[in-house]
C-alpha cells in the first residue's frame, strides 16, 4: 500500500503545481495585444520609485554641504575678526560669521522639514584651510584667509548655481538662488581685500 501511495502523491503534486501555473496565465480575449497589463505596472512604479529618492538623496546631500560650509564659513569668520591684522579683514570677517549664521539657520530650518540630518562639523578642505590660515598671524594671515575665502567661495557659488539648476525639490533650488547675490557679494568683498 506504502509503494502505490508515494507515486500518487507524486502525481498528485505535479498536477496541482500544473493547475497553479495554468491559473497564472492571463486571458488574453479582452487584450488582443496579447500583452498582460499587470506585467508593466510594477516595472513602472519601481523606476519612479527609485528616481524620487535619488533625487532626494542629492537635495539631502547638498543640504548637507551647505550647512558644513557655513559651519567653516563661521569659524574662519570668527578667527578673522580675532587674528586679522587690517580692520577690512576684521570686518569681512564679522560679515561672514552674520551671513553663514542667518544662511546655516535656513538651510537647518529645510534639511529639518526634510529628514535629513544637520551636521555639525564641517568638510576636510574647510578644516585644512582653517588649520593653515590660523597658523599664520599678521599680514601672512591677512594674506592666506583671504586667499581661502575666494577659493571657497568661486566653489561655492558654482555649487549653488549647479543646485539652482537641478531637479530637487523647489525648496532646495530656491534656497540656493537666494544664496547666490550673498556668496557672490562675499567674493566681491574678499578680491577687494586682496593684495
Amino acid at each position: 500500500m506504502k509503494r502505490k501511495l508515494v507515486p500518487m502523491l507524486a502525481l498528485a503534486s505535479g498536477l496541482a503545481l500544473t493547475t497553479a501555473a495554468c491559473g497564472q496565465k492571463s486571458d488574453n480575449s479582452d487584450n488582443p495585444g496579447g500583452a498582460n497589463p499587470t506585467a508593466t505596472a510594477p516595472d513602472t512604479g519601481a523606476t519612479e520609485a527609485a528616481a524620487t529618492p535619488a533625487s532626494s538623496d542629492h537635495a539631502a546631500q547638498f543640504l548637507t554641504d551647505a550647512i558644513k560650509g557655513d559651519n567653516g564659513e563661521i569659524r574662519m569668520g570668527k578667527a578673522a575678526e580675532s587674528m586679522g591684522s587690517s580692520q577690512g579683514v576684521k570686518d569681512f570677517g564679522k560679515m561672514l560669521v552674520a551671513d553663514h549664521t542667518k544662511h546655516k539657520d535656513q538651510a537647518v530650518a529645510i534639511a529639518k522639514a526634510m529628514n535629513v540630518p544637520v551636521p555639525d562639523g564641517t568638510t576636510p578642505e574647510a578644516d585644512s584651510a582653517y588649520k593653515m590660515t590660523t597658523s599664520m598671524s599678521g599680514g601672512g594671515f591677512d594674506k592666506d584667509f583671504v586667499s581661502a575665502m575666494i577659493d571657497d567661495h568661486k566653489k561655492d557659488i558654482d555649487k549653488f548655481q549647479q543646485e539652482a539648476a537641478s531637479s530637487d525639490p523647489a525648496q532646495v533650488t530656491d534656497f540656493a538662488k537666494q544664496s547666490l547675490p550673498t556668496l557672490k557679494k562675499h567674493l566681491q568683498t574678499a578680491q577687494s581685500l586682496q593684495k
